[in-house]
């Protein structure tokens, strides 16, 4: 029973994470840390190497398949997968639809995830704030940056892939925002719902290499100078805060691959400004209450994360 309840709490992080990396400006490695299984996500991926091989012929499948944590893997991923096939169509509904809202929800998971992350640094030191004011620096610029617009080639689409997969494990750095500003979020996007398998064998292909690849940087960095680097880690995630602030006017537009005119320069603005230039309501009071209610979900899953580590 314990192991199907293991398995479960592993499958539910698994669709969190990948409901997390559907949205441009959140981090499913966010959701990693705070459920408490981002360390072991790491040992696990960075045990996939070419040693394996040896292992496999020296010691079988099965201690090879327990040496990198395979069900746990498969079940996180699992999760993760079902999660983007669900989720793409409901995300892009609503982000069109109730934009305001949404990022207030997104807004408070953040801020509050920050809030979790900087607990999680045992010794502050000159270096570590100097980290997190520079984390911050870094992640509010390339929310700044404009969108760029790539050529969707599955050559593109592997690369992009690469880079996206390990913005998505790092706690802070959205990867579905790096693909945004790359131009191919939506080509992305629409070989998901469409179930393009040509284009989702090059960026899965490429996600797995990145994937396999950073996960040993990664994994050094917090083992050998944790608190520097998640002093890191927590200014890029407080860092993307301008990024996912609800009110936003647009300044220039463009048109996109589907021939749609979309924001392309936007800068933060106060609800009262918002309803005065768009005409629309700022949905002020739904939006706090959003607000709270991504603060309240993760300090839930913060608790529902060490409790399961304590087991």
């Amino acid at each position: 029973m314990s192991k199907m309840k293991e398995g479960l709490s592993i499958l539910l992080r698994g669709i969190a994470m990948g409901a997390a990396d559907v949205v441009p400006g959140v981090s499913g490695g966010t959701i990693a840390f705070i459920t408490g299984i981002y360390d072991r996500l790491l040992n696990a991926l960075k045990s996939i190497n070419p040693g394996l091989l040896i292992k496999l012929k020296s010691e079988g499948i099965a201690q090879c398949w327990k040496y990198i944590d395979g069900n746990f893997l498969i079940l996180l991923f699992g999760g993760i997968l079902f999660s983007i096939l669900s989720f793409a169509h409901l995300i892009t509904y609503l982000l069109e639809g109730y934009p305001e809202l949404i990022w207030s929800f997104l807004f408070g998971l953040i801020l509050i995830s920050g809030i979790h992350m900087l607990k999680q640094i045992k010794s502050w030191s000159v270096s570590s704030m100097i980290l997190l004011v520079f984390g911050c620096c870094v992640s509010y610029f390339i929310g700044r940056l404009t969108p760029t617009s790539l050529t969707p080639s599955y050559l593109m689409l592997f690369f992009a892939g690469c880079i996206a997969i390990s913005a998505m494990i790092l706690p802070g750095i959205s990867g579905s925002f790096i693909l945004l500003l790359m131009g191919l979020y939506p080509a992305v996007l629409a070989a998901v719902k469409g179930l393009d398998i040509l284009a989702l064998t090059a960026f899965g292909s490429g996600c797995i290499v990145g994937l396999l690849t950073f996960s040993h940087v990664l994994a050094w960095l917090l083992k050998q100078h944790r608190d520097l680097a998640l002093s890191l880690l927590t200014g890029l995630m407080l860092g993307a805060l301008g990024k996912v602030w609800p009110w936003k006017e647009t300044l220039e537009t463009r048109i996109n691959s589907s021939g749609q005119e979309v924001p392309f320069l936007e800068r933060n603005i106060s609800p009262w400004a918002y309803e005065t230039l768009s005409g629309h309501s700022a949905y002020l009071l739904p939006s706090i209450a959003l607000m709270l209610a991504g603060i309240l979900l993760v300090v839930l899953l913060e608790k529902f994360g060490s409790r399961f580590v304590e087991d």
